[in-house]
């Protein structure tokens, strides 16, 4: 008889235009887990949008209210998580969510990234230059964080409702959901 698994914390990681907040919440409602999106606490705590804190205190006093803010949610009841891109880019931080959290990639290419995110004022990291150009370099950061989630779900030319459905799936077959 297979052993049960202790239920875990779901962490979508993936691209800007991903689909991590859409699809965390929908997978959420369809597990009956609590959601939590990452940037919306830190904005929360911090008084301001995440692009003031950005424009105002720089990435790196962003990515130091990121992982005080993550850390809290991690060390909490198991949620369905949604993290800004760049999350899962420190090293120590990395190890540290894959110990605690079903972590799942959503990989979407640059370019259905871009086009998702097309009008979007709010994303300070694409604030200049081309949208596929700038996402593109993102990934080629990102990549060695994104190939070591425990699973990945391919989230182009598919309905946030279909991504949702498999993120919900790997979350009762590997998260113990």
């Amino acid at each position: 008889m297979a052993q049960a698994v202790a239920r875990r914390h779901v962490v979508l990681v993936g691209l800007p235009g991903s689909g991590k907040t859409t699809v965390g919440r929908l997978a959420a409602e369809r597990l009956g887990a609590p959601f939590s999106d990452l940037d919306e606490a830190i904005a929360a705590r911090a008084g301001k949008s995440v692009a003031r804190i950005f424009a105002e205190d720089g990435e790196p006093a962003f990515r130091a209210l990121e992982a005080e803010a993550g850390d809290s949610l991690l060390a909490g009841e198991p949620v369905v998580l949604s993290p800004g891109g760049g999350f899962i880019e420190d090293t120590q931080r990395r190890r540290h969510i894959l110990e605690r959290a079903l972590v799942i990639y959503l990989a979407t290419s640059p370019a259905v990234a871009a086009e998702r995110l097309r009008g979007e004022t709010a994303r300070p990291l694409l604030a200049l230059g081309d949208a596929v150009t700038r996402i593109s370099e993102l990934l080629d950061r990102r990549r060695a964080g994104y190939q070591q989630a425990h699973a990945t779900v391919t989230t182009d030319e598919r309905t946030p409702d279909d991504v949702a459905a498999a993120v919900a799936e790997l979350a009762r077959t590997k998260g113990g959901w």
